[in-house]
């Protein structure tokens, strides 16, 4: 190539990044399709542009908020490739620099919740505590092109509609469970699905981790229940198990995130792993053998013997010591063969275990038949009534209704994975309903928020659990966020829609619903 065509190419390369860089290209931000739905939306038409002039702008001396830039700037510069640096020295931000801001002089966006600012000079997100700037990058992130959350280089525009977006959500408890029992998931699993689960601004993450057929954390004072009940899984498999290591590791990645982790130890009844790894838990006194079946209901503690409260108390007491988090979840469910009148006494002594330990009790809602603590919460799962007790008891409730929330079910008599006894959960049924007004007696002021759990008996890997967790789980993110009243099937399945390129760009095997008309799809 001459020297004059080489000098020509780069001034039309010059000519048109500079353009790019002042597009007026109208634009209207209220058709932004964001998941969860903001509380308000308000457009101005214009454009802004990142550059390979734009950098991160955050308050100087605060490492948590250069975290968060930090984060922003690792999501973005892979794929836009323009290398933006995080700036903390005080000096003030240019044209398409982004701006993350603490300010508290603004009520109605709580702890977490944002404001996103967005002229054709500035992109500026305040928020009163750093969990609501985490969630405005969120934001950021679904306002560019889908291909931003590629991990290898793409070519621009990078623009973003100008705007005003206020939001906050309506529950302060947005969850997913994730069964790692019956088919063991590892820490690498984990974190990629934390990883999802900050994407659509969820902040909790239940962990079952005991149950029949396998016991995946390490507890130093019974090291029985990790190395023999942790050996298996449903169908004979290896199984596997969390070092204190790798689970404290979990905790600290899910909290950079601003996600929350709640260990659940199921009991008495779930609890064979236990059974078998340690004979003087059970009644008799005689150790069972390893189950990789998926029947429930069979096993118990011995709930009258002095040693199974010394176990609980162990567990406990390690597990309070490696999770921050308020939480610690006891189970409860399914006891079939613990009699009530050794079931509610061990529920009530589990609880003041816990709540010696410094932690808020979380069970199943069989656990109203009980004497509740102060402060217990129940997860509705099964029955209402149960639920209804303990409402009456003065608990509150984390929705979970198996019939819509439980995202191990089927999507219907065609879907690969997933069990059908609650019925089938097709993506506009989990979508459709709302915590506050699917029980008459449970009301708003009785809710802590909503989890969908992932039972795991039909899933062994990432892509199987993902065919069931996505789409499904961008709807219940959207029921934790935005108000019942600003939600509709109609208009939320066309942002869904659009989000198939960004689920592929994650690499996020999702099941492509015949309820939805994806974007792209012919």
């Amino acid at each position: 190539m001459k020297k004059t065509d080489i000098i020509t190419t780069a001034l039309a390369s010059f000519a048109l990044l500079s353009m790019t860089a002042c597009s007026t290209t109208p634009t209207d931000m209220t058709k932004a399709n964001i998941i969860p739905k903001p509380v308000s939306v308000t457009a101005t038409g214009e454009t802004f542009t990142l550059t390979p002039n734009s950098d991160i702008y955050v308050q100087e001396g605060m490492d948590e908020m250069l975290n968060i830039g930090q984060y922003l700037a690792d999501k973005l510069n892979p794929s836009t490739g323009l290398e933006m640096k995080v700036i903390s020295d005080g000096r003030k931000p240019g044209k398409g620099d982004i701006l993350l801001e603490l300010s508290s002089g603004d009520s109605l966006l709580g702890d977490e919740g944002y404001e996103m600012v967005v002229t054709g000079k500035l992109l500026k997100i305040t928020a009163n505590k750093p969990a609501g700037l985490f969630y405005g990058v969120q934001t950021v992130r679904q306002l560019l092109p889908a291909k931003v959350e590629l991990t290898t280089l793409q070519e621009g525009p990078w623009e973003i509609p100008t705007g005003t977006i206020r939001d906050y959500p309506v529950y302060s408890y947005r969850g997913a469970m994730r069964d790692v029992a019956r088919h063991f998931f590892g820490p690498d699993d984990i974190k990629t699905f934390i990883d999802q689960m900050a994407a659509f601004k969820m902040n909790a993450l239940h962990l079952h981790l005991s149950d029949d057929q396998g016991w995946r954390i390490e507890i130093k004072s019974w090291p029985n229940l990790a190395l023999h009940g942790g050996s298996t899984e449903v169908g004979g498999g290896e199984g596997g198990y969390y070092t204190q290591e790798q689970y404290s590791d979990i905790v600290k990645y899910a909290q950079d995130r601003y996600i929350i982790i709640i260990p659940e130890i199921d009991m008495p009844g779930h609890t064979n792993a236990a059974l078998s790894s340690y004979p003087e838990l059970n009644i008799g006194g005689k150790a069972t053998e390893l189950y990789t079946g998926i029947k429930v209901g069979f096993s118990t503690l011995d709930t009258k013997s002095e040693v199974t409260y010394k176990f609980v108390d162990d567990v406990f007491r390690e597990l309070a010591a490696l999770t921050p988090g308020p939480y610690l979840h006891i189970g409860g469910d399914e006891s079939h063969v613990t009699k009530l009148e050794d079931y509610i006494p061990f529920i009530n002594r589990v609880q003041d275990i816990v709540t010696a330990h410094g932690k808020q009790v979380i069970g199943w809602d069989e656990i109203a038949l009980a004497t509740l603590k102060p402060d217990v919460i129940v997860q509705y799962w099964a029955r209402a009534d149960n639920a209804i007790k303990g409402v009456n008891q003065g608990a509150k409730v984390l929705m979970s209704p198996s019939k819509y929330a439980y995202i191990d079910m089927k999507y219907d008599s065609t879907s690969i994975y997933g069990l059908n006894w609650a019925g089938f959960i097709e993506v506009d049924h989990g979508y459709n309903w709302d915590p506050a007004s699917l029980v008459p007696e449970i009301k708003r002021d009785n809710i802590i928020g909503i989890e969908a759990p992932l039972w795991a008996e039909t899933v062994s890997n990432r892509e199987e659990a993902e065919y069931l967790l996505f789409p499904r789980l961008l709807g219940y993110a959207e029921i934790g966020w935005t108000p019942a009243e600003q939600r509709s099937w109609d208009e939320y399945k066309l942002r869904l829609a659009a989000h198939g390129e960004r689920m592929e760009a994650m690499g996020i095997k999702f099941y492509r619903s015949s309820k939805v008309e994806w974007a792209g799809q012919k």
